[in-house]
């Protein structure tokens, strides 16, 4: 488990970024802490350990996906995770954030621009979203596993995995979508919240589809 007091530095070191990865993920922090008193991206209290409950939160899926050209962030908010990987990324692969609230489509893009990371962001609804097929999706704290399922179901593909970071109540959520959905899941323990549980998705098909 990682100190919820590391800073950034630190958090960089722990996953063995460069300097420049780790410069650019500074610049991002410094952006959500000017923007965040005027569109509330995340929470104040969050914001003090900024480094671990939001950019270790995201850099542990780093090491949990496949290779891929298209990555799809869903209800992206702040960036998280997306943002962070994209950046680690180091323009690798063509990341895509879909969020519904203008403000935080404008904060994704002023991050992107800062740290001269390219991606695309959508400001539209999930639920209409279609506009590629995703190798990888991500998503934070956003909605039920069967829901985010019912979210993603037009833009996954045969060899789609999904990168959730859930919370203590991911068991239930795993038990009540297999009624409606087959899919091979792993649970991977967070490293930054003694309740999280990181699910690494695969295969997943609607039952009677």
């Amino acid at each position: 488990m990682i100190d919820i007091n590391t800073d950034l530095q630190a958090v960089g070191n722990h996953f063995n970024l460069s300097c420049k990865t780790i410069d650019k993920l500074r610049v991002y922090q410094d952006l959500l802490i000017n923007w965040n008193s005027s569109i509330n991206l995340v929470s104040k209290k969050s914001l003090q350990v900024s480094a671990v409950r939001h950019f270790a939160d995201s850099l542990q899926l780093w090491s949990l996906r496949q290779s891929f050209k298209t990555w799809v962030d869903i209800g992206s908010g702040a960036g998280f995770p997306g943002m962070v990987l994209a950046i680690v990324s180091e323009n690798k692969g063509s990341f895509h954030f879909v969020e519904s609230d203008a403000r935080k489509c404008a904060f994704i893009r002023n991050v992107s621009r800062e740290t001269n990371t390219p991606i695309t962001v959508h400001t539209e609804r999930i639920e209409t979203f279609d506009k590629v097929k995703a190798d990888v999706v991500s998503a934070r704290a956003l909605a039920s596993v069967e829901k985010l399922f019912e979210y993603t179901e037009k833009i996954l593909t045969p060899g789609s995995i999904c990168l959730y970071l859930k919370g203590r109540n991911c068991n239930s959520e795993l038990e009540e979508v297999s009624r409606s959905w087959r899919y091979k899941a792993e649970k991977h323990a967070s490293k930054t919240d003694e309740n999280g549980t990181i699910l690494r998705i695969k295969d997943i098909v609607r039952i009677g589809k």
